[in-house]
């Protein structure tokens, strides 16, 4: 039991490690690809001044604290949000491991994680949902969900809730697809034809219906969670701008964290549901 628990730990410890790796190239990814940059020239450097960023100052994490969270050369802050997506993304990792252990299925998580934090944080400077990030989330869900359904390899979605025809994974993820996107079109379309302005984007419905090839049927638990996150900050967003029903702001962030939440915990919440609706019955 000790050798299994110091693997596990070590396994985990790795994890993290390679998501803070990860996170630091997340940031390039998130800064430069919606203004249509390459990712890889020019190197590392800094946003105010220009320098290069050397490597001993590119390390994810300590290289902020040992700098006081400014630049060697022009002494500027370091935006706090570069040490935190690395954070985020070396959390993510972990929780990914620690869900699903040394599987398939821990691979495909950490591949959502990370691209929905990326989109996350776009979302958040551009109210934009790249397709291409979107697309890639897509197609890793359906590659997943196609291998697990000829090989018999569990990989997507990461849990059915179901038997029959909906226990197959291509079924299961078609189906969380729409149960994820299609509230959200059908809410969009009648308040656009109610208040004649556009409620919420289209691209948000893609996302729903990529991270529904992952969930299947817990989709509901994203969709659920991602709809009261979201409509709890943008209430308090409103009050406190004065600007009411006009207040806009991204939803992209809380279909991610509602799509975190649906994957570490999408079976205890929906048996924690059902047991309630049961009671009240």
């Amino acid at each position: 039991m000790i050798g299994i628990s110091a693997n596990a730990a070590l396994y985990e410890a790795a994890l993290f490690l390679f998501g803070l790796v990860f996170g630091s190239f997340g940031n390039v990814v998130i800064w430069r690809l919606p203004r249509g940059e390459s990712l890889a020239h020019p190197g590392s450097h800094c946003p105010n001044c220009g320098s290069p960023i050397a490597w001993y100052d590119n390390v994810p994490l300590i290289s902020w604290m040992v700098l006081g969270g400014k630049c060697r050369g022009c002494k500027q802050p370091i935006p706090l949000r570069y040490p935190l997506v690395e954070l985020l993304s070396g959390v993510l990792w972990f929780l990914a491991g620690l869900r699903f252990g040394m599987t398939p299925t821990a691979v495909a998580a950490i591949a959502m994680f990370y691209l929905l934090l990326l989109l996350a944080f776009i979302d958040v400077d551009t109210m934009r949902l790249l397709n291409s990030l979107v697309g890639s989330l897509a197609a890793v869900g359906v590659a997943g969900s196609a291998v697990s359904q000829f090989t018999h390899v569990k990989i997507v979605p990461f849990a059915t809730g179901a038997s029959g025809l909906l226990g197959q994974p291509l079924v299961a993820s078609a189906a969380g697809a729409l149960v994820a996107a299609v509230p959200i079109f059908a809410l969009g379309f009648v308040y656009s034809r109610i208040r004649k302005a556009q409620g919420y984007g289209f691209g948000d419905v893609k996302l729903l219906a990529a991270i529904g090839l992952y969930l299947g049927l817990y989709s509901l638990v994203a969709l659920f969670a991602a709809v009261l996150l979201g409509s709890a900050y943008g209430i308090a967003s409103a009050v406190r701008s004065g600007q009411g029903g006009q207040h806009k702001f991204p939803f992209g962030p809380f279909i991610a964290a509602g799509a975190v939440v649906a994957t570490l915990f999408g079976p205890e919440l929906w048996s924690w549901y059902s047991g309630l609706v049961h009671l009240a019955g």
